[in-house]
């Protein structure tokens, strides 16, 4: 299923468990004009959520010739990728983290924290960018920033609910409880199920494009740790766009947890670390071919390459 086909039946389904939501509050006429919001929010999600999510975390957006070399990094990899060159965001927090967005290739950015660029080496903050540029390039960031952008209004509906009458004649207190806590975490669901197989194919393709995956390797180790210990207050007041970082940023709140839509970041190493160990026994197997043992005799004609 193409990145195309996957929005789509994401955007169908979030707009089935909107529906809900608004017939739960408020019967048929309530799950009418939730399809109307959800037909409406479709058609601006898709043009806008990119904007979106980065005013959210009051992204500011990089020129060419910055002083960090950021945008010449992203520039060069993206090229390398066969990618557009992407608009470059810097976030100014001192968490290490980094996430990228838009609809499509064309129409696609990457932002990094200020802490990630602190914390990382050069080699390190490459294999980050080759990360997101993946994700670009696998066309994950449409369904990342709809699934954030919808997961939000849901969360919002379901909170509407205690002022709403007739969701409470129709399923008393305790069913308007259970709506206002199982519809966030439908949607949460929806960004787990998403995230755990699209982190290891990203991480796979963005060693590719920066050509080494213990640089992906090491940074994981290094963002995971800052992630853990530093507050990222943005991403705390808009947890629905936790899965779009490449390491989750939540921690500061028990109801994170609901938000833990990533894979163990140890497993994503172990991961890496097996394909670096691939590579380089690949390698030499390549080398060992060469070999002069293993080119044919011709006389007294010496073998022409870098070992005669």
């Amino acid at each position: 299923m193409n990145g195309y086909l996957k929005t789509a039946v994401l955007m169908a389904a979030m707009t089935a468990l909107f529906m809900s939501v608004g017939y739960l509050i408020g019967g048929t006429g309530g799950a009418m004009i939730a399809l109307v919001v959800a037909a409406a929010m479709n058609i601006f999600t898709w043009w806008n959520s990119d904007r979106m999510v980065l005013r959210m975390h009051d992204a500011q957006a990089v020129m060419p010739g910055d002083r960090l070399g950021l945008h010449a990094m992203v520039s060069g990899l993206a090229r390398k990728a066969g990618l557009p060159e992407p608009k470059v965001y810097l976030i100014d927090t001192a968490q290490p983290n980094a996430f990228a967005t838009g609809r499509n290739p064309a129409n696609a950015a990457v932002a990094v924290t200020s802490g990630l660029v602190r914390t990382l080496t050069r080699e390190e903050l490459a294999g980050v960018v080759a990360h997101e540029l993946a994700h670009i390039r696998n066309h994950d960031t449409a369904i990342m920033t709809v699934t954030a952008t919808f997961a939000g209004a849901i969360s919002m509906l379901a909170n509407f609910a205690l002022f709403f009458g007739g969701s409470r004649e129709r399923l008393g207190l305790i069913g308007t409880l259970l709506m206002m806590v199982l519809a966030p975490m439908a949607a949460a669901l929806v960004q787990m199920a998403i995230s755990r197989t699209r982190e290891y194919a990203a991480d796979k393709a963005g060693a590719d494009i920066c050509g080494e995956p213990l640089w992906l390797a090491s940074a994981l180790e290094k963002i995971s740790v800052g992630a853990a210990r530093i507050d990222n207050d943005a991403a705390e007041r808009n947890p629905a766009t936790a899965h779009m970082f490449i390491i989750n940023p939540l921690h500061a709140h028990s109801r994170d947890k609901l938000f833990a839509t990533h894979p163990a970041t140890e497993n994503r190493i172990a991961a890496l670390r097996d394909l670096a160990a691939q590579s380089r026994s690949a390698g030499r197997a390549s080398m060992a071919s060469l070999s002069p043992s293993r080119i044919p005799k011709t006389g007294n004609r010496r073998p022409s390459g870098p070992w005669s």
